[in-house]
């Protein structure tokens, strides 16, 4: 208890991190903790209001994120309209484009559902795609990181290695939402932005990549606790 309690006093900003049925919370929780962060991990939209920071991570298939996301739409799209940093993690940072074809594979042999009714967040407008025919999906592993616009996210990362576990990726309707890239039989967007620069995404695991991970770790939480910081 004495632990915590230092770590609470030490912590540079208050994270929640969204539990919508389907986060690795656990592990992003210990890493959010390890980068100097204060974590409530919450099912109450409620939460996101006195928040510095949102996390919404994510494993598993595009539709089921969107569905049980649902509940908590409303608030995540306030915290990004007020500013408040927003970092979706792997399927959490799929869900903060428009939509993703893995929806619309869903929605094939399934009697009057559509795939455009299955739309994730908006806040990067683009779709996600699926890696090409004879590619070994997921793509499953440790992947170099080629930083490809200036970020506070990515602050110290250009040319280390992510974990990533994916068989989709993002490609945004606008290029200069893509922060930071990998390879995998092609280049993809390994990092997202909006164009404010406060709603942001992960393609790859930051709380399974080791000392990078907890690097960007870091830097998201120093951007949460410095509300004057420019993300763009």
């Amino acid at each position: 208890m004495n632990g915590q309690r230092a770590r609470e006093r030490e912590a540079s900003a208050s994270v929640v991190v969204v539990d919508y049925g389907l986060g690795n919370l656990r592990s992003v929780t210990r890493g959010l903790q390890r980068a100097g962060a204060s974590v409530e991990v919450s099912d109450d939209p409620d939460a996101f209001e006195s928040a510095d920071g949102v996390v919404l991570p994510g494993v598993g298939a595009f539709r089921e994120g969107v569905e049980n996301a649902g509940p908590y739409r409303d608030a995540l799209l306030d915290a990004a309209e007020r500013g408040t940093p927003v970092f979706g993690i792997c399927l959490g940072m799929q869900m903060l484009l428009t939509t993703s074809e893995e929806a619309e594979r869903a929605a094939d042999g399934r009697s009057g559902e559509s795939a455009s009714e299955v739309r994730g967040l908006d806040l990067i407008p683009g779709t996600n795609v699926r890696f090409a025919e004879g590619q070994k999906v997921p793509h499953m592993g440790w992947n170099r990181l080629s930083v490809e616009r200036d970020h506070p996210l990515v602050e110290g990362v250009d040319g280390e290695y992510a974990y990533f576990v994916h068989s989709y990726y993002a490609v945004p309707d606008d290029d200069r939402a893509v922060v930071a890239t990998s390879e995998y039989g092609r280049s993809f967007p390994a990092i997202v932005a909006d164009e404010t620069g406060t709603v942001f995404g992960t393609q790859f695991h930051p709380e399974k990549s080791g000392e990078t991970g907890l690097r960007i770790l870091r830097n998201f939480v120093s951007l949460c606790g410095d509300p004057e910081s420019d993300g763009v």
